[in-house]
C-alpha cells in the first residue's frame, strides 16, 4: 500500500501580487532514496536571498523517488570530501550525500556542489555552476536535475516551467483571466497576458520560446501565437466557428489546431513560415484535440465518429486514420509521452473523469488518478510526472502524478481557480 506522506513543502515564495501554487504531496513511493543534501557553505558580503540546498531537498521530495534526511538529524555538514565520514551517513541510512559551496564576488554567485555515494565510499562527480542573484533559484534547479539524472538516469525536469490559467469569475462585469507561467513547482509565478475574456489550451513551442493558446477577446474563438521574451503576439486564426486547441509541431514550423469553417469541426495544419494551411481530417463527425507524435508524422486527436468519443490517430504523409482506444465510452484530450510509447488522456469510469494512461502497442489502460473531474493532463518533457487540472475543496487546482501512479501531490492557488496546465518543453 502506497505511503501517504500528507505534508506540505515549504515552496511559497514571495512574487509580487500574484500567489504561487503551494506543493501538497499526497503520495510518495514505497522506497524512496534517502539522500542527504547539507546546508552549502557561503562566502560573500550579500545577504542569500534564496536557500539553494533547501530548494533542491524541496525538488527532490516533489519527485517523490527520494527522502531527504532532515538537516536536524545531521551529525556534521561536510564542505568538501576530505570532511566527509561515510560512517556518520551510513548510521542515518542515508545513499547518497551532496554537499555544496557558494562563492559571491560583485552580485556573481558560484556555487560548486558533489554528489557522494555513501555506500560505495566515493564521490560520484563535483561540477560548478554560476549565476546572478535573480537566477539562484535556477542554479538550485540546475543542481536539483543534475542529482536526480546521475541517480535514477533520467533527465531531472525540476528548470522547466509551466503555464495555466487562472480564472477569476465572481459575476460580470468581474470576470478576469490570467495566463500565468511558474517554474514547475509553482514558485515565481508571473503574468504572461491578463484579460476579460477566456483563455484556454494553451501550449508550447518546443524550443519553449513560443507558446499559443485560444482567446475570445475578439468576440469568437481564435489562436494566438506569443512570443515569451518580448510579449508580441499574433493572431493566426480568424475564421467563423470554432478555433480551438493549438499544438505545435515536434520541429515547431507547424501549428495543429481546429476549425469548424466548412462546418463540423475538423483537425487542420498550419505552416507557420509559409501560412500555407491543410486540412488533415474529413469526416461528418466531430475531430478535436490534435496532438502530435514525437516523431512529427502523425497526430492523434479525439472523435466520435465510433458513436463516442475516443482517441484516433491520423498518418499526416497518407491520411491513414486507425483508432487507438477501445476501453471505456469516453476517452478524449490525449498526449503522447515523449518516448512515442504511451497516450495519457482523459478517461471516464462509472460516470467520473479520470486520467488514464494507455500502451501504445499493447493497449492495456491504467487509471492514474482518483479524483473527480480530473481534465487537461500535460506530460512533463521527461516522461516522469504529468500534471493536470481538478477539484478539491470546492475550487479548480492543479494536481501531478506520475505515470505509474506512485507520487502524487496537488498544487492549490491562494486565489481564484486554475485551470489548463501546460509543461513547458525542456530548455537546452
Amino acid at each position: 500500500m502506497k505511503k501517504l506522506l500528507m505534508l506540505v513543502a515549504a515552496l511559497v515564495f514571495s512574487a509580487g501580487s500574484y500567489a504561487n501554487l503551494t506543493i501538497e504531496i499526497t503520495q510518495g513511493m514505497d522506497n524512496p532514496t534517502v539522500i542527504a543534501i547539507v546546508p552549502f557553505g557561503y562566502n560573500g558580503s550579500a545577504r542569500l536571498t534564496e536557500d539553494i540546498p533547501g530548494i533542491v531537498r524541496a525538488d527532490l521530495t516533489l519527485s517523490g523517488q527520494f527522502r531527504p534526511v532532515p538537516v536536524k538529524d545531521m551529525l556534521a555538514f561536510p564542505r568538501s570530501e576530505a570532511e566527509v565520514i561515510y560512517r556518520d551517513w551510513r548510521i542515518l541510512g542515508s545513499e547518497y550525500l551532496v554537499t555544496g559551496n557558494i562563492e559571491e564576488s560583485a552580485g556573481r554567485y558560484t556555487v560548486t556542489f558533489g554528489l557522494f555515494d555513501i555506500l560505495g565510499q566515493r564521490r560520484i562527480w563535483q561540477r560548478t555552476v554560476a549565476g546572478s542573484e535573480a537566477q539562484l533559484r535556477d542554479l538550485a534547479h540546475f543542481i536539483s536535475d543534475a542529482v536526480y539524472e546521475q541517480i535514477t538516469g533520467i533527465r531531472g525536469a525540476f528548470s522547466t516551467q509551466v503555464l495555466y490559467v487562472e480564472a477569476f469569475q465572481q459575476g460580470k462585469p468581474t470576470d478576469r483571466f490570467n495566463l500565468m507561467l511558474a517554474d514547475s513547482d509553482g514558485a515565481r509565478p508571473r503574468l504572461v497576458l491578463p484579460s476579460k475574456h477566456p483563455i484556454m489550451s494553451p501550449t508550447w513551442s518546443p524550443d519553449g520560446k513560443r507558446i499559443a493558446y485560444v482567446s475570445f477577446e475578439t468576440g469568437r474563438a481564435a489562436v494566438f501565437v506569443q512570443e515569451l521574451a518580448t510579449g508580441r503576439r499574433e493572431q493566426v486564426t480568424n475564421f467563423k466557428g470554432l478555433n480551438g486547441a493549438p499544438s505545435f509541431s515536434p520541429d515547431g514550423g507547424r501549428l495543429a489546431f481546429v476549425l469548424s469553417k466548412d462546418g463540423n469541426p475538423e483537425i487542420y495544419t498550419l505552416h507557420l513560415g509559409t501560412r500555407q494551411l491543410t486540412r488533415v481530417t474529413q469526416h461528418f463527425a466531430i475531430d478535436t484535440e490534435p496532438s502530435w507524435t514525437p516523431d512529427g508524422k502523425a497526430l492523434v486527436f479525439t472523435s466520435n465518429r465510433g458513436g463516442k468519443p475516443q482517441i484516433y490517430k491520423v498518418t499526416l504523409a497518407s491520411g491513414m486514420v486507425e483508432r487507438l482506444t477501445f476501453a471505456g465510452d469516453y476517452n478524449a484530450r490525449a498526449r503522447v509521452s515523449p518516448d512515442g510509447k504511451s497516450l495519457v488522456m482523459v478517461h471516464r469510469s462509472n460516470g467520473v473523469f479520470h486520467i488514464a494512461t494507455q500502451d501504445i502497442q499493447s493497449g492495456d489502460l491504467r487509471i492514474l488518478t482518483e479524483t473527480y473531474l480530473d481534465e487537461s493532463p500535460s506530460i512533463a518533457p521527461n516522461g516522469a510526472l504529468l500534471m493536470y487540472a481538478t477539484r478539491y475543496q470546492g475550487k479548480g487546482i492543479l494536481a501531478a502524478v506520475s505515470l505509474d501512479a506512485g507520487v502524487k501531490f496537488r498544487l492549490p492557488s491562494k486565489q481564484g481557480d486554475v485551470r489548463e496546465p501546460a509543461w513547458s518543453p525542456f530548455f537546452d
